[in-house]
């Protein structure tokens, strides 16, 4: 390991020797794309010259206990076993960060979230969860926009497609991906009998041009008339596009604009998101298939969270936490849930990476 991290602080030091050579030339893509890199490797540098300070400092400590005499070496003695504590947190954090970060951290996202079974309280709560993410989406200075929606007339969501931009959004948001289930008395329910209801969501990267390439050979697109609720007419031209990947059988439509060539623009961001999505699942898979005992991968297929009305509870079943903030969480306030879940499979990882290097 510390082979690795002498070769990241050579690292560090010729990337600052090349901005320094960079900063008086007019190349801003080369200066921002090392400048980008040397932020990447910063921390760990900070952490490990810190970890070579502390064990300097051990050394220094070490000698007075092992020389020293009376009050001097119990004050040395004190000092060392503070030391030692220092010593063995700043390994911990140096092992965290050399777990390999995700590539699509930084990417925007598609959100989908779709009724699941349970008639229209079903799609009450998909409408509840899409207006949890989006408040959240706004407390973290966050800009959501709605691609495509689908209402049931009840003020539920049969569907909402979303693509929500800014920092870091995937690294926050890429674990809330599968079955949330609620447990409330719904509001059509007259015996006051407790229903169990389920929506689906899915959070894709968002796919650039360079990450998935597309032949315009497999598509099938089809033009019709856009329709609002009920079959009212939006518009009498076929302004609406519904793109068909012939390989996988994926079908996007949209039909919120009033522009052809906007709403083939959208169906495509979708697509490529979702395709990319499915290029992600066979490399975990095929990473993933001697690992069968894991708690979860976030996988849209999973159970993995329940809010319950009565109980003013909600658990993620993944990482068996649960928190009695159910209308906080509801109205926008994700964020300790998130952390929980996100330090959770953090560690997964350390732990996997911490096997594989200890392999012989």
């Amino acid at each position: 390991m510390f082979d690795k991290l002498n070769a990241v602080e050579d690292r560090y030091d010729e990337l600052m020797r090349r901005i320094s050579d960079l900063s008086g030339e007019s190349d801003p893509a080369e200066y921002r794309k090392h400048a980008k890199a040397l932020a990447d490797i910063e921390p760990i540098v900070e952490k490990v010259r810190k970890y070579k300070g502390v064990l300097t400092e051990i050394g220094q400590a070490q000698e007075l206990v092992d020389t020293g005499e009376g009050e001097m070496r119990d004050l040395a003695a004190q000092e060392l076993r503070l030391l030692r504590s220092s010593q063995e947190t700043l390994l911990a954090d140096i092992k965290a960060l050399l777990v390999p970060k995700d590539p699509n951290d930084e990417k925007n996202v598609i959100l989908e979230i779709r009724a699941g079974t349970g008639g229209d309280e079903a799609g009450i709560f998909g409408a509840n969860l899409f207006r949890m993410y989006s408040r959240f989406a706004e407390s973290q200075g966050w800009h959501i926009d709605v691609m495509s929606i689908n209402e049931t007339g009840v003020g539920g969501l049969k569907e909402v497609i979303a693509i929500i931009e800014g920092q870091r959004v995937y690294s926050q948001l890429r674990y809330e991906s599968g079955v949330h289930r609620v447990q409330r008395v719904p509001t059509t329910e007259t015996s006051g009998r407790i229903h169990t209801s389920t929506a689906t969501v899915a959070v894709l990267p968002e796919a650039e041009d360079v990450d998935i390439q597309i032949d315009p050979k497999e598509l099938r697109i089809d033009t019709f008339c856009s329709s609002g609720p009920g079959g009212q007419s939006v518009n009498t031209t076929y302004s609406a596009v519904r793109v068909t990947h012939l390989p996988t059988g994926i079908v996007v439509s949209q039909q919120d604009e009033k522009s052809q060539i906007k709403n083939k623009a959208k169906a495509m961001k979708v697509l490529r998101s979702r395709l990319y999505e499915l290029e992600l699942q066979k490399q975990q898979e095929a990473i993933a298939q001697d690992r069968r005992t894991q708690v979860g991968t976030g996988e849209r297929s999973e159970k993995i969270r329940t809010y319950n009305f009565p109980q003013n509870r909600i658990t993620d079943h993944r990482i068996n936490f649960t928190t009695h903030r159910l209308a906080d969480v509801l109205n926008g306030n994700l964020t300790e849930l998130i952390e929980q879940v996100v330090t959770h499979f953090q560690s997964e990882k350390l732990k996997h990476a911490q096997e594989i290097s200890s392999e012989p």
